[in-house]
């Protein structure tokens, strides 16, 4: 089986506006697809914007782009918007393209279809590896793509990640179609062109590992305050927030809930020296937990609890329903060998459970799935099997689990 070795892969680095424009002028000859990915320097930095972009030609070869040291990305938004982007796990990257200026007008994820081919795993160097037989060194993609000078070592690794994309891209089309998804594929990728991010919400404190081990509102109060004032200092450093403060040290303070400066300093986590260098910030973080008025602090998020046990206590039909919704969303996953997240949304399953089954209509449940973000292949592949199931008298068994 053939091996991509780290140090073979020809690429153009573009580090200055001059050789942008030049490439970008080159790629506006033709309209032929591109692989497109980007490296961003999550777990180092605040902010996910993009430290490097691939883009391979198919007779111009790759292209490795600073953005860091250009001052305008036009020129190449212009040659990349009319032309099909071939790019692997597009939600990860497109923000940060987005964030840039690049849009794409169409493209084709790689990723997402595997998913569809109910492939069991869906990396990039594990579909490379099936698909072509090329085993891809994947010892660089937690590095801190901010660094400059980037190392040669990265460089090449990050060319690799496009220079199969497009052979890829064209394996798993074909399979797409002999499966007759293809269809299906086509609207979950005009799908992408617009996607955008799930906003954080009013209350992101709450997606705190652990949290939900804190049963004491003041505790609460103590993560809460711990968190909010991290995340500031991480945005004005522009630094991982667990880099400052490990989610398990904001934990501890919460469940011990600190009464002196020394206890803080003596917690695992808060000793360590990016910690430690703030340990004022985190201390009065603290104290303003601990002056809250009683009726102010934070009470347990039903979210924290899980949603069978919560819909059991205020709702148990709403509850049964759900679970047979779930039963019937795990056969059409069987039967259609697409996982069930790629099915329905959790959240349009649950915003049909709560509906009242006896008025129940295919339509209604069609349009709160559009609701929730289905395509139409989705609300055609599920409608009906789904409302079977929310409207049976009578729990339904599990599927069995395929051999």
């Amino acid at each position: 089986m053939p091996s991509a070795q780290l140090g073979k892969i020809e690429h153009q680095l573009v580090q200055s506006q001059k050789q942008l424009e030049h490439i970008s002028g080159q790629l506006a000859k033709d309209s032929s697809p591109v692989a497109i990915d980007a490296e961003r320097a999550s777990g180092y930095r605040y902010f996910q914007r993009a430290y490097l972009l691939q883009i391979k030609h198919p007779s111009q070869g790759i292209y490795l782009i600073d953005p860091t040291a250009v001052s305008d990305v036009k020129p190449l938004a212009k040659s990349l918007a009319k032309r099909e982007w071939v790019i692997h796990a597009a939600i990860q990257d497109l923000p940060c393209l987005t964030e840039l200026g690049l849009t794409p007008s169409k493209l084709f994820d790689t990723e997402l279809a595997g998913r569809l081919l109910g492939l069991p795993r869906v990396a990039l160097a594990v579909m490379l590896e099936t698909y072509l037989g090329v085993k891809l060194k994947k010892q660089h993609s937690a590095a801190d793509w901010s660094k400059r000078p980037l190392p040669p070592k990265w460089l090449e690794y990050a060319a690799l990640d496009v220079e199969y994309l497009i052979e890829l891209k064209s394996l798993v089309e074909a399979e797409l179609a002999a499966a007759g998804k293809l269809d299906w594929a086509h609207e979950e990728f005009e799908a992408l062109t617009s996607f955008s991010p799930t906003p954080k919400g009013d209350q992101p404190w709450r997606r705190l590992s652990g949290v939900h081990l804190i049963a004491d509102p003041r505790g609460r109060a103590v993560a809460r305050s711990l968190w909010y004032a991290r995340d500031q200092l991480a945005q004005e450093l522009d630094i991982a927030p667990g880099r400052l403060l490990p989610d398990s040290a904001i934990l501890t303070a919460a469940q011990i809930v600190p009464s002196t400066r020394n206890q803080i300093e003596e917690l695992a986590g808060f000793a360590k020296p990016d910690a430690k260098e703030h340990l004022t910030l985190w201390w009065q973080a603290i104290e303003k937990a601990m002056s809250e008025p009683k009726e102010q602090l934070p009470p347990r998020s039903a979210r924290e609890r899980p949603y069978t046990n919560r819909s059991n206590a205020n709702d148990p039909q709403a509850a049964q329903r759900l679970a047979n919704a779930r039963v019937a969303l795990a056969e059409l996953s069987q039967e259609f060998q697409i996982p069930p997240e790629n099915l329905v949304t959790a959240g349009a399953l649950r915003s049909a459970a709560a509906l009242t089954p006896s008025k129940l209509t295919a339509d209604d449940l069609a349009r709160i799935l559009s609701q929730g973000g289905a395509r139409p292949w989705q609300i055609q592949v599920v409608t009906n099997r789904l409302l079977q199931a929310l409207t049976s008298p009578e729990p339904l068994a599990p599927p069995a689990v395929a051999q």
